[in-house]
C-alpha cells in the first residue's frame, strides 16, 4: 500500500499504514515477523534530503526510531521509570531481559532524495507468550505504589511518530552529538562485553555507537574500532566483526 503511494504524494507530506493484527511482516534477514492483536504496528514513509545531516548518516534512521519508541512512553509524566530500553541496532527492550518490538528500515535514493519506508512494532498489551509494555506498567505500580494507567497502541503510535519528528529536526541541526546522549540514557549496552569474530574470539568493551550508526568496541591493546554483527547469530550482538 505505502509502496503504490509514496510516489504519488508531495514530499513535505507523511504518509503511515497501520495494522491492528500483522501476519505477513517481514523482519531482518527475512524472518517472517508474527503481530496480534495488542501489539504497535504500522509503516511510515518520510523524506530525508541526501545532502543533510541525516542524509549523509541514514543508518541512524533505526537509532532514531528505536530511541522514540521507547520515549514515547519515558516522556509521558510519571512514567519516566518504566524500564523500557533500547538495544543497537533496531530492538526495544525491557531492560536489557527480553524484546518488546523492533524497527525496520528500508531506504530508496532517487535523485537527491532519500525515500525511507520505516517499519516499526512494538507489545503494548498482549501478555502472551512474551511481556508487554502495560505489563511493565502494572509491575511498575505494584512496586512503587502507584496508579498509572495502561497506555493504548493508537496513543503511543501517535507519540512515536511525534518524537520521531523532533529527533529528525535535532539531528538535522546538530548531528549524531545532539542525539546521542539521549540514545545512551536509554541503551542496554554500556561496559557490556562482546566477543569479536567467533564464540572463542577476543572479548571487548561496548563503548557506543560512531558517527555513521556502527558499534564501537574497545579490545584491550587495540583502541576503539567500529563493528557490525557477522549476519549469521541469531542474538545480532553475538558475534560482531571488525570491516576491514
Amino acid at each position: 500500500l505505502i509502496g503504490r503511494l509514496m510516489f504519488e504524494l508531495p514530499e513535505e507530506m507523511g504518509l503511515i499504514a497501520i495494522a491492528v493484527r500483522q501476519t505477513q511482516g517481514k523482519g531482518r534477514g527475512g524472518n517472517v515477523w508474527l503481530s496480534p492483536i495488542g501489539c504497535a504496528l504500522s509503516t511510515l514513509h518520510i523524506t530525508i534530503p541526501l545532502h543533510s545531516n541525516l542524509g549523509q548518516r541514514i543508518p541512524f534512521i533505526q537509532h532514531l526510531v528505536s530511541l522514540a519508541v521507547v520515549e514515547s512512553v519515558r516522556s509521558i509524566p510519571g512514567y519516566e521509570d518504566i524500564d523500557l530500553r533500547v538495544k543497537w541496532p533496531n530492538d526495544i527492550y525491557y531492560s536489557d531481559l527480553m524484546k518488546l518490538g523492533g524497527v525496520l528500515v528500508n531506504s530508496t535514493l532517487i535523485e537527491t532524495t532519500f525515500h525511507i519506508l520505516i517499519g516499526f512494532g512494538f507489545n503494548v498489551s498482549n501478555s502472551n507468550p512474551t511481556i508487554c509494555i502495560n505489563d511493565l506498567i502494572t509491575k511498575f505500580n505494584k512496586e512503587e505504589g502507584t496508579t498509572l494507567k495502561p497506555l493504548t497502541t493508537d496513543c503511543l503510535i501517535a507519540r512515536t511518530v511525534t518524537v520521531l519528528e523532533r529527533l529528525i529536526d535535532i539531528f538535522q541541526e546538530k548531528g549524531p552529538n545532539g542525539i546521542l546522549p539521549r540514545y545512551y540514557k536509554y541503551w542496554v549496552h554500556s561496559g557490556k562485553h562482546v566477543r569479536l569474530y567467533n564464540e572463542e574470539g577476543p572479548t571487548a568493551w561496548i563503548v557506543g555507537i560512531d558517527d555513521y550508526g556502527f558499534l564501537q568496541v574497545h579490545e584491550e591493546g587495540k583502541g576503539i574500532e567500529s563493528v557490525h554483527p557477522d549476519g549469521n547469530s541469531f542474538d545480532m550482538l553475538k558475534n560482531l566483526i571488525v570491516p576491514k
